[in-house]
């Protein structure tokens, strides 16, 4: 096989590949149990932050975050802003550069939908709200 027509296949299937990866820059990409945080989000012209909460839990216990480092267990109970992430607190006490990567990538957390509420993403809460409201 000749050396043009071994890497031609291959250079086809990683562009096949990385346009099936390619995310839509509309679509949110929160998952179930994802927490959408957008306290100041919408009103800074940024999207609202996507705390991947699953992604955290496997990596360490409830109480690093919900004890040691302060989080309320409810979305929007916590008065999180940039300059506390810059200083340290919340997301901020891992995101530093040296523990995980630090505040100057905003793409990274800021990817959700603008306009949505912040919310823990497809909770059994918000999906039984309209079933009560309807009972009512």
């Amino acid at each position: 096989m000749s050396g043009k027509s071994f890497w031609r296949p291959l250079l086809l299937a990683l562009l096949a590949l990385s346009a099936v990866l390619v995310v839509d820059i509309d679509e949110a990409r929160a998952e179930y149990g994802d927490v959408v945080i957008n306290n100041y989000s919408d009103a800074a012209g940024m999207r609202p932050a996507i705390f991947p909460h699953w992604f955290h839990r496997v990596r360490f216990r409830c109480k690093v975050c919900h004890s040691d480092l302060g989080f309320k267990f409810k979305a929007g109970g916590n008065d999180i802003n940039m300059v506390k992430i810059i200083d340290g607190q919340f997301c901020g006490a891992c995101h530093n550069g040296d523990i995980a990567w630090s505040v100057e990538n905003c793409n990274l957390c800021h990817t959700g939908k603008p306009g949505t509420p912040t919310q823990v993403h497809e909770s059994t809460v918000q999906k039984l709200a309209p079933v009560a409201q309807q009972k009512k």
